[in-house]
């Protein structure tokens, strides 16, 4: 899928989600997300001819151990959809 359109499908995700889409770095295929109260992550989005799968991870000490869920499921068999893992990250933080 083109990265455009994955983070059309990301700021769709947004609206129903407390998240915010804050960027979107084409060259890097990184869409950072952001919500209150400092609950931060990133998406590493891959080509789509190269078959590599999406990487979830945060520059935040506090946030990591919320993401070990969404790694996981992410490495487990089958291909996932940028929605599947964002919803995984948001079942995440729902404690949060």
């Amino acid at each position: 899928m083109a990265f455009e359109e994955l983070a059309e499908a990301a700021e769709r995700w947004c609206a129903r989600t407390p998240f915010q889409l804050i960027a979107a770095e084409e060259t890097e295929r990184r869409m950072d997300f952001y919500a209150e109260p400092g609950v931060s992550f990133y998406v590493l989005c891959p080509e789509a001819a190269c078959g590599d799968n999406f990487h979830v991870w945060s520059e935040s000490e506090d946030c990591l151990p919320f993401l070990q869920l969404a790694q996981d499921y992410i490495s487990s068999c089958g291909k996932k959809t940028l929605h599947e893992i964002l919803e995984k990250v948001f079942k995440s933080f729902r404690p949060v």
